[in-house]
């Protein structure tokens, strides 16, 4: 079932992809219940993540049995896409905790370089459970870049720079990229030397995003564009307390649009699937749902992320408490 369900989007996607200049894409996900498995490319490497938590309420093999059984799997995911059994690499999802994604699974480091747009990005296929470019985001990203021509660019949560990269390579004034991991920071900066981008201009700022946004200093900062694209949930070491998207992005938002000028554009980005946007939060900002145009047609029927395009609609005097160092600790 797999193989013939994998030989047609081979047949779908390699078209479409060819006639649009990508070169990494989902081939599958999750389609068959019984093969819990997300399937991507990555010019001529394969990207395999197998969902434990699927495994386990269906009828599945189980111990020596189940890793026979996934092994023939990838022996015929690799015969199915033409390439070697080495540069198919699988990692096992277990139910999401905190930060859990982001951490390293393997030290083996096969590094190599991709391409999106003319751009070139660094991507691990084998250490970590995410590759460190997240394809539903390609079209997101490609919005980013036509839009940031002179203007001064915030990416919180900035992973590993992907945003900062387009928006440097769109002629940014200037980038200020966040991120609580020195690893992902580095790796943004990676990708930004990559593509010729590295300089004064593009900071890069190890720091809790919710203490970023309190800082005093941040008073009059101000930013024309500016990415959000928040964790579910995360209680990673250096926070201060826990973020769940559901319930602290009303807040979290309200203080971006704080340091957003007036007509600058806030595009913000969830994967929880049961989120509902607060709007009654956000009272200075125009707010359109993007999700459906900024889905790619390798996720077409799948809920990959929900978009958002805030517009401001002018910053609001902010007072003593919204700038306290403390003023976070809600989260």
């Amino acid at each position: 079932m797999l193989g013939n369900r994998l030989r047609k989007r081979v047949r779908h996607l390699r078209k479409w992809a060819k006639r649009e200049g990508v070169s990494c894409y989902r081939l599958y996900e999750r389609d068959i219940p019984e093969v819990p498995l997300v399937i991507e490319w990555y010019e001529g490497k394969v990207h395999v993540a197998e969902f434990a938590a699927a495994r386990d309420v269906r009828s599945a093999p189980t111990g020596e049995e189940h890793e026979r059984w996934l092994d023939a799997l990838l022996r015929m995911i690799a015969e199915t896409l033409g390439v070697e059994r080495s540069e198919v690499f699988v990692k096992t999802r277990e139910r999401q905790v905190g930060s859990k994604q982001y951490q390293r699974v393997a030290t083996d480091g096969r590094t190599s370089v991709v391409h999106e747009d003319g751009l070139e990005f660094q991507v691990n296929l084998s250490d970590y459970l995410d590759t460190g470019l997240f394809l539903d985001h390609r079209l997101t990203r490609a919005r980013v870049r036509r839009e940031a021509d002179g203007k001064r660019v915030l990416n919180l949560f900035g992973y590993t720079g992907a945003f900062t990269v387009h928006a440097a390579a769109g002629g940014a004034r200037s980038t200020t990229t966040v991120d609580l991991s020195r690893t992902y920071l580095d790796w943004a900066s990676t990708n930004l030397e990559l593509n010729g981008l590295s300089g004064p201009r593009h900071r890069l700022i190890r720091a809790d995003v919710l203490r970023f946004l309190a800082d005093p200093g941040r008073r009059d900062e101000e930013y024309d564009l500016v990415v959000v694209d928040p964790p579910t949930f995360s209680n990673s070491k250096g926070m201060q307390g826990h973020f769940d998207v559901r319930a602290h992005h009303g807040e979290l938002l309200r203080r971006v649009i704080g340091l957003v000028s007036p007509g600058g554009v806030v595009y913000f980005s969830t994967n929880s699937r049961r989120f509902r946007l607060d709007t009654e939060a956000l009272p200075r900002a125009r707010i359109e749902d993007i999700t459906e145009a900024t889905t790619p047609e390798d996720f077409k029927g799948k809920l990959a992320h929900r978009c958002y395009r805030l517009v401001s609609e002018g910053r609001a005097t902010r007072s003593r408490r919204d700038v306290a160092p403390g003023s976070a600790s809600s989260y």
